[in-house]
């Protein structure tokens, strides 16, 4: 970047920001690929549903009021009130404190509110139990084309309830595949960045991805090894553990009440 591009960076005013997290140690060990925040804008919607769509085998959304026409969009589908969802509210949801009189029969702003939860994107040639999921039998809320409830308890109880639809799918169920190697050292990331350097450049071509994670306040940091085949991983496992005095764990503050290295 120019200096003079960097000083206008800095004095100008800031109308929009972005954060990209980058690092193994967010991503490692698991085979999700890919996590974006963006705003609820349906341009942005429909551009990030095609991409991921396009690049990943199953993605999910967190619902937003304006998710369910964005997906319609980004699919060339249409927007239907989905009869079996609608019935499965009208039976379990309770009616709010503050709408006593609420009622179901009646017309107005509410229950105009509560329908659009359940008009979703719909293929006209699936049939719809291959298009919506009701994972569990105790909410009304489907699951459709990944896209899960606002509330975080709702999606970590139907990601669970998800799992008997999942799991066969997947190339590693139990995600036995991918195996990882703690090690516990007292030396400063400084002190090991040459050598786990080299070491990365070494072990890349058997699909090794080497840490290194400070734990602060802590004595001790972390290094990792983290990879498919397990067997090599155990072959070098204690030499990285002497070559940066620490020691194999299976729990990073394993070792915190060891005595320094001398």
């Amino acid at each position: 970047m120019a200096s003079s591009t960097a000083d206008q960076n800095f004095a100008s005013t800031i109308h929009t920001a972005a954060c990209l997290i980058i690092g193994d140690e967010v991503l490692g060990g698991k085979q999700l690929k890919r996590i974006e925040v963006i705003e609820d804008d349906e341009a942005e919607i429909v551009e990030a549903v095609r991409r991921m769509s396009d690049r990943y085998d199953f993605v999910v959304t967190r619902h937003d009021d304006i998710t369910y026409h964005s997906i319609a969009k980004a699919f060339g589908l249409k927007i239907k009130l989905y009869t079996e969802a609608y019935e499965r509210m009208k039976k379990l949801s309770k009616p709010h404190p503050s709408q006593p009189a609420f009622n179901w029969d009646e017309d107005s702003p509410a229950k105009t509110a509560k329908l659009r939860m359940v008009e979703l994107p719909t293929d006209d040639s699936i049939p719809l139990e291959k298009q919506f999921l009701f994972p569990r039998e105790d909410m009304w809320v489907p699951v459709a084309v990944g896209a899960f409830a606002e509330n975080s308890t709702a999606v970590e109880g139907l990601l669970d309830s998800l799992k008997p639809h999942i799991l066969p799918r997947l190339v590693d169920p139990e995600g036995k595949g991918i195996y990882r190697v703690l090690i516990s050292t007292p030396m400063a990331e400084s002190a090991v960045a040459t050598y786990l350097t080299e070491l990365a450049k070494k072990v890349e071509p058997q699909g090794v991805k080497v840490g290194s994670y400070p734990r602060w306040e802590k004595k001790r940091n972390t290094v990792t090894l983290v990879g498919r085949d397990r067997d090599f991983l155990d072959s070098i496992k204690e030499e990285v553990a002497q070559n940066v005095k620490g020691r194999v764990v299976s729990a990073e503050d394993e070792a915190d009440d060891d005595e320094p290295s001398e």
